[in-house]
């Protein structure tokens, strides 16, 4: 566990440690770096290029309770997979019908995305491949649990989940859900995914998009 006083500089700042804890996955020829937009991709460039490997996007959209759009309700990701945070949908009373609509809405912006991002590069096969799930950081973990409900319907050798910073509650829940999971920061009191990392700015889909052209280049 990190110190309070402790910060990550920025998303590359992350991505550099976090590297150094993978290292026994540099130049593996059967793993993949997939990545979560929009933060988790300059976290994951940098994991990938410090370990040769290649980088990819895995689409993820978070579900949020209306009129209180940060807290999540549940999450989709790429192959029509929905993770609910069912919990939360009892304490709040939400409907069926909030819950397709807000679905729905969701889908149309992660369709979008794969189009922005990925362009004509087919999705990445990840069958009998070790897969490093990277996001910035994890807080409910809603939409790191719809990536990995997805990704195991692909039937991958290996998945393990890499974040900056989780919880630890939540830490402890995706230690018994995939094979490994990796987090530089574990702090108590945790304080939201923001509060450890000075630069914490939006990332825009042109960085996104000019990020996983650089690692395909390469």
């Amino acid at each position: 566990m990190r110190e309070a006083a402790m910060q990550f500089e920025n998303r590359c700042d992350a991505g550099g440690q976090l590297a150094a804890r993978l290292a026994r996955y540099g130049g593996c020829s059967d793993a993949i770096v997939l990545a979560l937009p929009r933060g988790g991709v300059a976290v994951g460039y940098e994991i990938a290029v410090a370990l040769s490997l290649p980088l990819d996007v895995f689409l993820v959209r978070k579900l949020g309770v209306p009129c209180s759009e940060e807290l999540a309700m549940g999450a989709i990701a790429s192959g029509g997979v929905r993770v609910l945070n069912d919990e939360i949908v009892e304490l709040l009373g939400i409907s069926h019908e909030t819950i397709d609509e807000v679905t729905q809405r969701e889908r149309v912006e992660l369709e979008r995305r794969e189009r922005v991002y990925r362009g004509d590069r087919p999705e990445p096969e990840v069958e009998g491949r070790t897969v490093i799930l990277v996001d910035d950081g994890l807080a409910t973990g809603a939409s790191m649990r719809a990536a990995v409900s997805a990704l195991r319907a692909q039937n991958p050798a290996r998945i393990v989940v890499a974040v900056g910073v989780a919880p630890p509650d939540t830490y402890r829940e995706f230690a018994a859900m995939v094979d490994e999971v990796v987090a530089v920061m574990t702090p108590e009191p945790f304080s939201g995914v923001g509060a450890w990392y000075r630069d914490f700015s939006q990332m825009t889909d042109d960085e996104v998009r000019s990020l996983l052209e650089r690692a395909a280049r390469r």
